[in-house]
């Protein structure tokens, strides 16, 4: 048999959480002896992890919110290491949250820990100098795009571009639309039955699976909705949880009550798609915070408008040090075919109620001209390589290990 090996893995978030799953899928099916241990959501836990803290914990964003949490984030680090020092782990893998992950793998240094960072922090974007501490703070980057290596293969530190997973999960749906709304509806009509009353014209309006972007963003896409009420159009708002459903449904009845009616509120599980993914599908265009949805917007092929709102200190500083044109995923994706945003980006004052209707309105006049590129984006994107992350970590381990632990 095997020998157990034990991995540490630390997720941040939701989006994390998912890939954490994925990984951990994937690792399991190519060696049958891990012990899993670290901090992830539902989706890892269910996968085998023993969870050392609540993830939420980790779940904070933006440089002035991150300053309030710093004593409870050093508390949290102190906790995994302990951990980790106690179950004798062989690897560390960090997905994402790379802030906090590489910290992580810096402490790990000189411990005879193989340690992975999957997902590259966005040294293309910013701060190409963090490179040589990501060289002390990990072994091995997996990075989601092809475009992100070059940094890599320019610093000689070792990275392999594994594709994103939701690659292989999402595709186009190709029946006509009326069809998937239908299936949509009548799939969840149970526990929201409200969804019955869907009129002509479906808009899928995300504020992000974070408390502190619902609070930040869910306010203009209130402004946005009110334009967009034209008596024909219906809104269907997929949130993470329960508890994110009342806080937006609480926020809507204080600026707009009156737009009730026409709002879907959705949470729950899902099937092959999740449910945020099922609600895209099922709609005429997406208005959504800049983060991995964009991608699912791309993959699904869906016309949409990104938004992207933060704390104004935290702004003006990431405007001062960041060197790419576009935050959302698409217009990154696409930008060394096309040299202009294929998708309209409306960022902090941009974001308002009548850019995003005025948006959604010339792409609904002509959705095709959005979609096309959205097309071209996502096969170019699948052509590029992928390697199983999996099978990559294992390989570079044992490679890294030879006569280590023997």
């Amino acid at each position: 048999m095997a020998k157990q090996l034990t991995i540490g893995i630390v997720a941040g978030e939701v989006s994390g959480d998912a890939l954490g799953a994925d990984f951990m899928h994937k690792m399991n099916a190519l060696y049958p002896n891990i012990r899993w241990v670290g901090v992830g959501g539902t989706q890892m836990m269910q996968a085998g992890l023993h969870s050392i803290i609540d993830m939420n914990r980790l779940s904070v964003m933006g440089l002035v919110e991150v300053i309030k949490h710093l004593p409870d984030l050093f508390g949290a680090k102190k906790e995994i290491l302990a951990q980790f020092a106690r179950q004798k782990i062989d690897i560390f893998v960090g997905i994402d949250a790379p802030d906090f992950n590489l910290r992580l793998g810096k402490a790990l240094q000189n411990q005879g820990i193989f340690r992975v960072q999957y997902v590259s922090p966005s040294v293309w974007a910013w701060r190409e100098n963090r490179i040589h501490n990501i060289k002390m703070s990990c072994d091995l980057v997996l990075c989601l795009f092809p475009f992100e290596l070059s940094v890599y293969q320019k610093h000689q530190h070792p990275a392999v571009c594994v594709g994103h997973h939701l690659l292989e999960k999402l595709h186009k749906d190709s029946r006509d639309l009326p069809h998937i709304r239908q299936e949509f509806i009548s799939k969840h009509r149970d526990n929201f039955p409200t969804l019955a009353q869907i009129q002509d014209k479906l808009l899928c309006m995300m504020a992000g699976s974070r408390r502190s972007e619902i609070t930040a963003i869910l306010p203009i896409l209130i402004q946005a909705m009110q334009q967009l009420d034209d008596g024909q159009t219906d809104f269907v708002l997929p949130v993470v949880s329960q508890e994110h459903a009342q806080l937006v449904q609480t926020m809507i009845d204080e600026q707009s009550p009156t737009l009730l009616p026409k709002i879907h509120i959705i949470y729950g599980s899902a099937d092959t798609l999740s449910i945020s993914q099922q609600a895209m599908n099922a709609s005429d265009a997406v208005v959504l915070a800049s983060g991995t949805a964009t991608l699912e917007t791309l993959l699904l092929e869906r016309p949409m408008v990104v938004v992207y709102k933060l704390n104004t200190l935290s702004y003006v500083l990431a405007k001062k040090l960041i060197k790419i044109p576009y935050v959302s995923l698409p217009n990154i994706l696409s930008n060394e075919q096309i040299g202009e945003p294929i998708v309209p980006e409306l960022i902090q004052q941009q974001a308002n109620g009548d850019n995003i209707a005025w948006h959604i309105n010339t792409i609904l006049d002509n959705p095709t001209k959005q979609t096309d590129k959205l097309a071209s984006t996502c096969q170019k994107l699948r052509q590029d390589s992928h390697h199983n992350p999996a099978a990559t970590v294992l390989q570079f381990f044992q490679q890294n290990m030879t006569g280590h632990h023997s």
